[in-house]
């Protein structure tokens, strides 16, 4: 039986890059064919096909050039000829394209066949949030897992070294994927929760949009380390709300979540355009064609989706980075607003006296549960203040657990439950003491 039938779909910057990834795994190992197909939308460059550049100088010069792809790696123009027959399929083209593209697929897919999206960005679904590899999933019935990370595609390509993560509910998959995926500077983990793991993608390239105004409004690393610390909360807050599966800060300590993050907001195509629409004034189109050589850009696009996600919940003002974002894009609002959006954002609003601190959820769930309580959990609050029920209290929890002050708040309830632990043992120990004899 000969090994697993390996397509990309999709040939761009970061597309030729997997495919040189992937081409370059399958030839030396016998878990996957040797020929990797990589699906090209024809086009000419200098009086040529490109297909047949690759075929013959294997690169592309038109959205890798400098970098040779193996030579197992074969361009086919015609998508279902590359498809066909294929046990695994990378799909690495424009979010907005996906649901052509597997139109076209549909019927000439493996059943078996394990698919996955590194595509990033979202769709508007009935429930609110349809994932690109919902999308993928619903049309071609195929096993879906996705890949996204902290990867900008011109240094993978150069070998420099970086991280990824796949989210994949099937880990016997997983493993398979890695397998295919990784490389000494292309490390990869294997995680579960892959919704978190595609919302992270997607959502990371707005908040890359705002860190791209501060930059063209003069603003410093200050700031931007603001927006990606806002940005991240509410990447958080997003998941939290629309993921189907259970979302674990453990998962935005990958490197899909803050690494992906920092990565785009210095140096992705989002950040460097947005830049330029602040200090020009010229279209996010205008400036895609002119800085992009044929690429598309993500984070705008998202930005709309999301605000048509965010209305159809009444969610719209609880997310005001996504929404600024949108705003400056769509409606026209000067740039300058998204300072004004930073200024005022809820996570400045102050928290209250001291019983409502983040730390101290912490400490009274712990001594209550110590102490076999249930229901609410009593704490000293001022007049008239309602009594906090366990699941508020975990919720209240979990955002402070979020974003910057995520390690901090886990070593902080460690060393209050050892040492509440301690005083407890020790209380117990001298009440079951003996007293002396009167």
């Amino acid at each position: 039986m000969g090994g697993k039938k390996v397509c990309v779909v999709g040939s761009g910057n970061w597309g030729s890059v997997i495919a040189k990834i992937a081409g370059s795994n399958a030839a030396r190992l016998s878990s996957f064919e040797k020929q990797v197909n990589m699906w090209v939308l024809e086009e000419e460059v200098g009086g040529r096909r490109l297909t047949d550049i690759i075929n013959t100088e294997h690169e592309n010069v038109k959205y890798l050039p400098g970098h040779k792809l193996p030579p197992n790696v074969v361009a086919e123009p015609d998508l279902l000829k590359a498809c066909a027959g294929a046990d695994v399929l990378l799909f690495v083209v424009p979010h907005q394209f996906i649901g052509k593209v597997c139109d076209q697929l549909k019927g000439h897919v493996k059943k078996e066949a394990v698919g996955v999206s590194l595509i990033k960005g979202v769709d508007e679904g009935p429930d609110g949030l349809r994932l690109i590899s919902d999308i993928i999933h619903e049309k071609l019935g195929i096993e879906m897992s996705v890949l996204m990370g902290a990867n900008i595609a011109n240094e993978v390509a150069e070998e420099k070294f970086c991280e990824t993560t796949i989210g994949c509910k099937n880990m016997k998959h997983g493993q398979m994927l890695k397998d295919l995926m990784q490389t000494p500077n292309f490390r990869v983990s294997v995680v579960q929760e892959s919704d978190t793991v595609e919302i992270c993608g997607a959502l990371k390239n707005v908040v890359a949009v705002g860190a791209g105004f501060c930059d063209g409004l003069g603003y410093g690393d200050n700031t931007k380390a603001a927006v990606i610390r806002l940005g991240l909360m509410e990447m958080i807050a997003f998941a939290k709300l629309f993921c189907k599966g259970p979302v674990t800060p453990s998962t935005f300590l990958e490197s899909c979540g803050v690494a992906d993050l920092i990565t785009t907001c210095y140096g992705g195509r989002n950040r460097k355009v947005a830049e330029a629409f602040a200090k020009t004034g010229k279209s996010i189109e205008q400036l895609e064609k002119e800085m992009l050589n044929g690429q598309k850009l993500q984070g705008p696009q998202t930005s709309a989706e999301l605000h048509r996600i965010l209305k159809s919940k009444n969610a719209v003002e609880k997310f005001p980075l996504f929404t600024a974002v949108y705003r400056i894009c769509y409606e026209g609002k000067p740039v300058s607003d998204f300072i004004k959006c930073l200024q005022s954002h809820p996570e400045h609003i102050p928290m209250g006296p001291l019983w409502v601190t983040p730390a101290l959820p912490y400490l009274l769930l712990l001594l209550h549960s110590l102490s076999g309580g249930e229901g609410t959990v009593p704490c000293q609050a001022p007049p008239g203040a309602a009594m906090v029920s366990r699941k508020q209290l975990a919720d209240f929890g979990y955002k402070a657990f979020s974003g910057s002050m995520m390690l901090l708040t886990v070593y902080a309830g460690y060393l209050c439950s050892v040492r509440v632990q301690r005083m407890l043992q020790h209380r117990r120990e001298r009440q079951n003491t003996p007293g002396p004899e009167s």
